[in-house]
């Protein structure tokens, strides 16, 4: 395992370096000059081209890139045009937001559907099978920024229970528990958001792989012995089930930080998400590149962790 792991973090250098040279492509191929909101209009234009040939702005893009590249195998992601700060400050100013938001909707999503999929899958054709299929099926449909209009609209201006946005309450400099309770109520609308749309793909996947295995030998012969159905569900069906439920759960992890940029925008969550759509907004070239440099290390680790756990439910599979 261990040198399954360290031949899968060589691969992932050269992957990164790979994507790397897409994404810096890509990115500087936009037009415009980024860095227009940053010069005064009354700027000479002698000066402002002098200014910009000595920031690099003129220089081909393979040498951008190198130039680039140098400093990032260092850690320095650059400088960021709009906010004039150092790009790893700014993103570790919005990472620990994102990780929170992102933690709190996987864990209420994979509460409630995984014991959802599996009741589902033991009790097909039931009116709690179908209720289950109803709602899932909305979740994969309905779009992010919909729903977290309605809930906007239900939630905190009809019932006002929830606050609209943000993540702590304007004007206030609440410490301690009243600090906890303050963010505890600015996450519960957007994260009943995320959750719901991973709830729905959990469910799914969760009824499905319960029911390949429910019609196997294995569970057939548990109950020949004498276990209950709930026994031989949660004893042995479910640990064979849960393959495909640790692949999806892997892929949604890459999700909850870049797919969230509609959710964290729409409540005005200071988190990755939206410091991607800022990113792009004010087109800040070396935040955007550091942010879709940090997504694809999170989708390879995301990747490398899901063939990891594969091993660790399963013990038929080993990695030679």
């Amino acid at each position: 395992m261990f040198k399954f792991i360290v031949r899968r973090l060589l691969v992932a250098i050269g992957v990164l370096f790979g994507v790397s040279i897409i994404i810096f492509t890509l990115v500087h191929m936009q037009s415009g000059n980024p860095y227009s909101t940053m010069i005064d209009p009354s700027v000479p234009k002698e000066v402002l081209e002098e200014m910009l040939r000595k920031v690099g702005y003129y220089d081909p893009i393979h040498v951008k890139y190198i130039k680039w590249i140098c400093r990032a195998v260092k850690g320095d992601l650059g400088y960021s045009i709009y906010y004039g700060a150092p790009v790893i400050e700014v993103i570790n100013s919005r990472m620990g937001n994102t990780i929170l938001l992102s933690s709190f909707s996987l864990i209420v999503s994979m509460l409630i559907a995984i014991p959802s999929g599996v009741i589902s899958a033991t009790k097909k054709n039931s009116i709690f099978d179908y209720i289950t299929t109803i709602i899932s099926l909305i979740g994969i449909s309905i779009p992010a920024f919909f729903f977290g209009l309605l809930l906007i609209k239900w939630l905190a201006f009809d019932i006002k229970i929830f606050p609209v946005s943000g993540m702590q309450t304007i004007g206030e400099h609440y410490q301690g528990t009243a600090k906890i309770l303050d963010i505890g109520r600015h996450i519960i609308l957007p994260g009943i958001v995320l959750a719901f749309l991973q709830m729905a793909s959990f469910m799914r996947y969760t009824r499905s792989s319960m029911l390949e295995e429910l019609n196997k030998d294995y569970m057939r012969t548990a109950r020949g012995k004498g276990l209950t159905l709930r026994k031989a569900i949660w004893k042995h069906g479910f640990k064979n089930a849960l393959i495909p439920l640790i692949t999806i759960l892997c892929l949604q992890i890459p999700f909850l930080f870049s797919g969230a940029l509609l959710t964290e925008t729409i409540f005005v969550w200071p988190g990755i998400g939206r410091l991607n759509y800022e990113a792009l907004l004010h087109r800040d070239y070396p935040l955007l590149m550091g942010l879709l440099m940090i997504i694809a290390v999170i989708i390879l680790l995301s990747n490398l962790l899901a063939d990891i756990l594969y091993a660790v439910v399963d013990p038929r599979i080993r990695y030679k």
